[in-house]
């Protein structure tokens, strides 16, 4: 019963705003060269449309896993205003020092989001991976959370035309044929001055901004990626916490990816 609202509140939030909601744990290039000092942007918006950004409630968690060892970014968070093309919200920012070779797993637990439209919540956890200098250390790690696609695929080392594979989790244990939204950012975000950029591409009809998949029995799932960029993907309503201050939750996960023009 409980699997059933929490599919209610997702189509229903859906319908509502138009498109779906994702996390952003975004930085400008998730595979570097060189180790140098990152910069990201914590915003919940609609990526592809950009038709509304919502305040975040705040942070639980942010936090980066190196190697196999974490380290805690949350004093790293400096709350700011980010412009989107319709709205300014309440976001974050923040500065990591990528500094070592390989696999740098950025995990974000935003507190949740109450949607006054279905009158539930919305919390998704969040994992960006970037990695420094080509070596693959931690990607495939699967780190036990709550709600958290394992990617079986690098993230940051995919061809524009190439494919991005996951399997959905719970606290390790796989979700059957999970629902999972696919949203591409479709607009250049402007870190400098904390906006958001015109659009690139225009969808035919709603279907193509937010696209949504299952997973198979194995919680598995592949998406072809058309287009350079970064893409979203969000698995709705698979962690185990149903309810928040007594009203629905949906607890989601998402994981960004980037792929790359072939020049």
């Amino acid at each position: 019963m409980k699997k059933i609202l929490i599919s209610s509140i997702a189509a229903t939030v859906l319908a509502t705003s138009a498109f779906a909601h994702f996390q952003m744990l975004y930085t400008d290039n998730m595979a570097l060269p060189k180790g140098k000092t990152v910069e990201f942007k914590h915003v919940f918006t609609h990526p592809f449309a950009d038709e509304h950004t919502m305040d975040m409630a705040g942070v639980e968690e942010f936090y980066v896993i190196n190697k196999g060892k974490k380290k805690d970014l949350k004093k790293s968070l400096n709350s700011i205003t980010f412009q989107g093309n319709h709205n300014k919200a309440k976001a974050y920012e923040s500065k990591y020092k990528a500094r070592r070779m390989g696999d740098h797993i950025l995990v974000l637990k935003p507190k949740p989001y109450y949607e006054k439209n279905e009158d539930a919540y919305i919390q998704q956890i969040t994992k960006t991976i970037i990695n420094v200098a080509g070596t693959p250390t931690d990607w495939d790690s699967e780190l036990g959370l709550k709600a958290e696609i394992v990617p079986l695929t690098k993230p940051y080392a995919i061809w524009e035309g190439g494919s991005f594979t996951g399997i959905v989790k719970s606290k390790g244990k796989v979700v059957p044929y999970a629902e999972i939204e696919v949203e591409y950012l479709n607009r250049d975000v402007d870190i400098k001055n904390n906006k958001m950029g015109k659009d690139r591409v225009t969808a035919p009809q709603d279907a193509f901004v937010t696209m949504t998949i299952k997973a198979n029995k194995d919680g598995e799932f592949t998406f072809a990626i058309p287009k350079a960029g970064q893409w979203g993907f969000c698995a709705l309503g698979v962690g185990p916490d149903k309810e928040y201050k007594g009203k629905e939750l949906s607890q989601d996960a998402v994981i960004w990816v980037e792929a790359k023009p072939m020049k």
